[in-house]
């Protein structure tokens, strides 16, 4: 049987890189007895970081999934990657879990990552813990690492826990909560009296509690007024439901490294965050119907999950990861895919625990689990009962912010590079391919250079191929400024019939990308040879008179001509057209034009006057300026080929606080400068 709803919790563990998550994921599995020592990240030797790239770079690049039991609970860990390139990584961990506990070190301060993962969970509505992590260095500084977090999160923050302190050591905690205190051994916590110089504190901490409790029940806001306290059990009832309501971020304290505050940490987990039965109804539309509907967590419905990650291995096969909303899962189930429109049979369910699956009889409602060898199921995908179709709303995934054109490293393995990297994309949703069709180049997508640099090792170890990564071309165009009358003229003879084309063409500017206008009177260029005449322009626009960039924005008006009756022919009217257009181009002022991107910028306030003046720099135009969700947001313009690795320098420039969106403006004329260096390059 599968295990009931109300005895599972699916947890994301998120926070800023560095901060020690997979290492607290490595903790839990140890406590629960499901590995028998702890690993390390520095050595490659943790379940959750098994790939090549993880074990070299000593971070997470994917999410991982573990299953553990604690206390007859089951609970489903998601170990995600902190580092800013893999946030589709969060992305996909917030749509699978139920609730999170952000790890942050003891220092004093608010990190990005930590402030970014608190925002995700409250605007995802994610229950959450803040875990202060780091307890055992010798400049932790947990009061500091409190006051800071209070003084963004206001009202919200709820310390449970006082660490107990031996100098800068932490040996054991007193949570105000359950009214115990306990000192760290060996072999796990141990139950001690309150001590005396904490007292205080712990007394003033527990008021704080009451006054949180009492607030988020109407019941105990009463009982409160009327007695002047809440007993224990309505204490843990009031702060259950705030940290339900997202009213109440718990915060607790300790050592992954050191194993210590662990397993308090397991005990609350299990205790106040919410069982997947409890989770609200996820909104999906119903394809019979055509409308949208709430998907309760109902074990005896017909079945719906949703994939939330897909994983690609050239000797496995293909593995989706899923979390299953109602019903439940077996193997040998025909199930449908809404989003492709085909049915999957399922060979097999498995438990996840990092890199080892285990397989399961059946996967019921509100668990996690993988399935494997779907050919037409990726992320974000739904699968459902055929007789009651769903589904569920696409995962949202950050857009690229870095491109760059792909190539071949050994010419003849193209076919193996793209391919490769296609069944990455399927891996990861917010790493993109697609072709440029102004420059002809393939460019890749993500979301800055580690991400990117991940994808080209993970193409050359899984795949086998070596791709190069260059700065992609920036599609600069042509065009004139002026006006020019000239003449073509291609004669040549040769042995028997000769060849003759003539034609006079004005050229001059346009709103159009190309006109082409016919004027002769009398018949001097023969109606047959008109049409040549068009197609040699055209195949002219291309390549342009400057630097071999494509023409646009030109009028050429063909008024007059000769014919030989018998040279003349439509590739002699073709090669006279050419000859016109490269001397009528030279004539009409010929300019440069650059693209410019617009863009939207979001950043806190104190970076704006720094992200101004790089733009200055950068040659763009500040357009305004908005307020949005605290963060101001900067309207400009700026020529794309400024902006090629804007990505890196506004992640440096606010700390990885700021981010924005780039789409195409227009074409504009590139200054003298700038068409001097592509001309000296070109040589």
């Amino acid at each position: 049987m599968s295990i009931s709803a109300k005895d599972i919790r699916n947890v994301a563990i998120i926070g800023h890189s560095g901060e020690g998550k997979t290492t607290l994921f490595e903790a839990m599995l140890f406590n629960s007895g499901v590995i028998e020592r702890m690993g390390k990240v520095e050595n490659g030797t943790t379940v959750s970081d098994f790939d090549e790239q993880e074990i070299a770079r000593k971070m997470s690049v994917s999410l991982s999934v573990a299953s553990i039991t604690w206390k007859d609970v089951k609970v489903n860990l998601i170990d995600v990657p902190g580092f800013y390139d893999f946030e589709g990584e969060v992305s996909e961990a917030l749509r699978a879990c139920g609730a999170a506990v952000v790890v942050t070190g003891a220092n004093g301060t608010v990190t990005v990552g930590a402030e970014k993962a608190l925002e995700l969970c409250l605007r995802a509505k994610k229950p959450v813990i803040i875990f202060i992590n780091g307890m055992d260095k010798e400049n932790a500084d947990y009061p500091a690492t409190i006051a800071a977090f209070r003084e963004k999160y206001k009202t919200l923050l709820a310390p449970i826990q006082i660490p107990i302190m031996d100098g800068k050591k932490m040996t054991g905690n007193a949570n105000a909560l359950t009214g115990k205190a306990y000192h760290f051994t060996n072999t796990g916590p141990e139950e001690i009296a309150v001590p005396e110089e904490y007292r205080r504190d712990y007394e003033e901490m527990q008021l704080a509690l009451t006054e949180t409790a009492a607030e988020n029940d109407d019941v105990l806001l009463e009982k409160y007024f009327e007695q002047g306290f809440l007993s224990r059990e309505d204490m843990i009832h009031g702060i259950r439901k705030g940290i339900f309501n997202i009213n109440v971020i718990p915060v607790m304290a300790g050592s992954a490294l050191q194993n210590k505050g662990v397993i308090n940490l397991m005990n609350e987990i299990v205790k106040y965050l919410p069982e997947a039965a409890e989770r609200a109804e996820q909104p999906a539309t119903d394809l019979v119907k055509n409308t949208v509907v709430g998907v309760p967590c109902d074990p005896d419905g017909p079945f719906a999950a949703q994939v939330f990650k897909t994983a690609v291995d050239p000797f496995v096969g293909k593995m989706n990861y899923l979390r299953v909303v109602r019903g439940v899962l077996k193997p040998g189930m025909s199930v449908l895919n809404p989003n492709t429109g085909t049915t999957e049979r399922i060979s097999a369910v498995y438990l996840i625990r990092g890199k080892k699956l285990e397989p399961l009889p059946e996967l019921g409602a509100g668990d996690i689990g993988a399935v494997s060898k779907l050919a037409n199921t990726g992320t974000g995908d739904t699968l459902c009962d055929e007789s009651a179709p769903v589904m569920f709303d696409p995962i949202p995934f950050h857009k690229p912010v870095l491109f760059m054109a792909v190539y071949a490293s050994v010419r003849g393995t193209e076919d193996k590079v793209f391919g490769g990297l296609n069944r990455l994309a399927e891996e990861d949703r917010s790493f993109t391919i697609s072709k440029n069709p102004d420059t002809g180049e393939t460019l890749v997508g993500g979301q800055g250079e580690v991400h990117l640099d991940v994808i080209q090792k993970k193409l050359k170890a899984k795949f086998g191929a070596d791709a190069e990564f260059r700065t992609p071309a920036v599609a600069y165009r042509e065009t004139i400024r002026g006006k020019s009358d000239v003449e073509g003229k291609h004669k040549k003879q040769t042995g028997g019939h000769g060849q003759y084309g003539h034609c006079k063409i004005r050229f001059e500017p346009c709103e159009k990308d190309f006109e082409f206008v016919e004027e002769v009177v009398g018949g001097t260029v023969p109606k047959q040879y008109i049409p040549a005449v068009e197609k040699g322009l055209m195949e002219c626009l291309p390549h342009g008179v400057l630097a071999g960039y494509p023409v646009i924005h030109v009028r050429a008006t063909l008024y007059d001509g000769s014919f030989h009756p018998v040279d003349s022919s439509e590739a002699a009217f073709k090669a006279a057209a050419e000859i016109a257009f490269k001397e009528g181009i030279r004539q009409a002022s010929p300019v440069l034009l650059e693209p410019l991107s617009h863009l939207k910028i979001a950043v806190p306030e104190q970076y704006v006057g720094d992200i101004m003046g790089d733009l200055n720099k950068r040659r763009g135009r500040i357009i305004g300026m908005d307020t949005q969700d605290n963060m101001q947001v900067i309207t400009a313009e700026a020529p794309q080929a400024e902006l090629l690795t804007y990505a890196t320098s506004l992640r440096s420039m606010t700390q990885g606080r700021g981010k924005f969106t780039e789409s195409f403006a227009r074409y504009e004329q590139a200054p003298d400068n700038v068409l001097q260096n592509i001309l000296n390059a070109a040589k």
